[in-house]
């Protein structure tokens, strides 16, 4: 993996204060003053950009750390990108105006489109196959196979209640035969028994239990029965007519964040313990399992071949057939424009070799 030198790295070491500013109500991408957080004004050639995370600042951001810290968003032409803590879907951001680009998944973003005509579109994918998991304890449910959640109480966070549904549905399980209990993101009541099974990413919940010695069993979405793209970069059908340079340049950022994030575990432990998430005393030894784990999610034989955040025609049709086995009707056509990240590639032909 190509990662910056240390000389580009070393222009920018900008702090978080621009990052936990609150987003901003853009209805369209244009310049901005200073905010009361310190963020430097736009420049009259640059654009304010906000961009909503589907979940806090820990390593699952990592390439959007580099992108600000580096200064790759500002290389590309963009003024104050504020980077937005979930956890969200994306979807209500991205209709209301509140945020300009959403971190989200196909499964979300293809449900909205399919069933409430959202006018939405998937850009890109920075994970290629998604890192959802049924989480049980080992000594517990221990939850090895669709079926076993059957009778189970399993907690569902507000915002993964359309993934969990599509989960049921793709194993031809009646959503009456499970008991759903509304949890937050904490794993704390599958740990006291308050539930059997836990909505979970598998670069995330399981390796922070792990940490503290807790056994578990996980039931990955992506081998049973909804091998969808996920940690997708979504924006709406107006915002891909009125702002499509933007959105341009957001893409080549992210491709040159991620590529240093794939190759410097180290640095993204630093960004995300000591500069954005701080705050949130985040377990280094857990931070570093879970950027290992989801490199194996981002880098695949496609982006080797074509770059990073590229969705291969035989990946959305396993993404649209995954979907449709859930209950959800979506075209290719509906669901993605990746026309802006083959501009991206045309135009900067080098960033294609920051994908092996």
């Amino acid at each position: 993996m190509t990662t910056a030198p240390a000389s580009r790295r070393a222009r920018r070491a900008a702090g978080p204060a621009a990052v936990l500013a609150a987003a901003l109500a853009l209805a369209a991408c244009s310049s901005a003053p200073s905010d009361a957080s310190g963020t430097p004004a736009a420049s009259s050639d640059t654009v304010a950009l906000t961009a909503q995370l589907s979940w806090i600042f820990n390593e699952e951001f990592a390439g959007e750390y580099f992108a600000e810290t580096y200064g790759y968003y500002e290389e590309a032409g963009l003024g104050p990108v504020q980077l937005v803590p979930g956890p969200s879907a994306g979807v209500p951001e991205l209709i209301s105006g509140t945020a300009d680009v959403a971190f989200s998944d196909a499964a979300t973003v293809g449900a909205a489109v399919a069933r409430e005509q959202a006018p939405l579109k998937i850009l890109g994918a920075v994970f290629q196959q998604n890192p959802f998991a049924v989480l049980s304890l080992a000594d517990g449910a221990d939850i090895t196979s669709p079926e076993d959640m059957i009778g189970k109480r399993i907690g569902v966070q507000d915002g993964n209640a359309a993934l969990f549904a599509a989960l049921l549905a793709a194993n031809g399980i009646d959503a009456a035969e499970v008991t759903v209990v509304p949890v937050q993101f904490d794993p704390a009541p599958l740990v006291n028994n308050e539930v059997d099974g836990f909505i979970a990413y598998l670069t995330n919940e399981p390796l922070v239990l792990e940490a503290q010695g807790i056994a578990t069993t996980t039931l990955p979405f992506a081998t049973n029965g909804l091998p969808f793209v996920a940690k997708t970069i979504t924006a709406t059908d107006q915002s891909v007519a009125d702002n499509r340079e933007t959105l341009k340049s957001f893409l080549r950022a992210e491709i040159q964040g991620w590529a240093d994030a794939v190759g410097d575990v180290d640095e993204t432990v630093r960004l995300v313990t000591d500069v954005f998430g701080t705050a949130l005393d985040l377990d280094p030894v857990a931070v570093r399992a879970g950027a290992q784990e989801q490199n194996a999610l981002i880098v695949s034989a496609d982006t080797v071949a074509h770059g990073l955040l590229t969705i291969s025609p035989e990946l959305q049709e396993r993404t649209l057939a995954s979907l449709a086995a859930a209950g959800i009707d979506v075209s290719a056509e509906d669901l993605f424009d990746l026309s802006l990240l083959d501009e991206v590639y045309a135009e900067f032909p080098e960033l294609a070799d920051l994908g092996s």
